[in-house]
């Protein structure tokens, strides 16, 4: 990768980090201005990456997507784990890098920016493939009963994304690490023989 590209994705990656620390605190209300001070970068460099507010949450999203994809693959790949365990990992996967990300800010996209909240519950639909191949190995296994994966990922995604449109999380003082491991157990306690 010639040396050029290489600082432009460094850069991009400092702008995500920094767009996701600053939306935790203001939601959709940051400004580039602040933005730009956070990172003690120009406005102008910020826009050369990403041409508008709109563009950046979009790119946010992937970003964020793309590096948990990433993680659950090898948590996935990983022979030291019970499959059990392997599952639950993938299915509440949060990585460290993510884990302060305020999940229950993301329902405000919808009103503002609804592609980009389309976009997210378009990410949640199709992050399955290591999910589904566990399951079908726990039931092959005689881990798990047979039961219906779809609707078990129906269950899942559902819960996830009321969790993105409401604010029950927040009215009960739960943070969406604990609702996620909750969520997680309960699923899995429900197909365990």
């Amino acid at each position: 990768m010639p040396r050029h590209a290489e600082d432009k994705n460094i850069i991009k990656s400092r702008i995500l980090d920094a767009t996701i620390e600053i939306f935790n605190e203001y939601g959709l209300k940051f400004t580039m201005d602040e933005l730009a001070s956070r990172l003690a970068m120009s406005k102008k460099t910020i826009y050369s990456v990403f041409p508008d507010k709109h563009a950046l949450l979009y790119e946010m999203v992937d970003y964020v997507f793309d590096y948990i994809r990433a993680e659950k693959t090898e948590v996935a790949k990983n022979e030291d784990l019970e499959l059990t365990e392997k599952l639950r990992q993938v299915m509440g996967m949060l990585t460290d890098k993510f884990e302060n990300i305020d999940l229950s800010k993301l329902h405000i996209l919808s009103e503002k920016y609804p592609d980009v909240y389309a976009h997210v519950a378009e990410r949640l639909e199709n992050q399955w493939e290591e999910t589904i191949e566990l399951l079908n190995r726990g039931v092959k296994e005689g881990i798990f009963r047979e039961f219906s994966i779809p609707i078990f990922k129906l269950m899942m995604e559902s819960t996830l994304e009321s969790f993105f449109r409401n604010d029950i999380l927040v009215r009960n003082s739960i943070s969406y690490r604990q609702a996620l491991d909750q969520v997680v157990d309960i699923l899995l306690e429900g197909i365990t023989i």
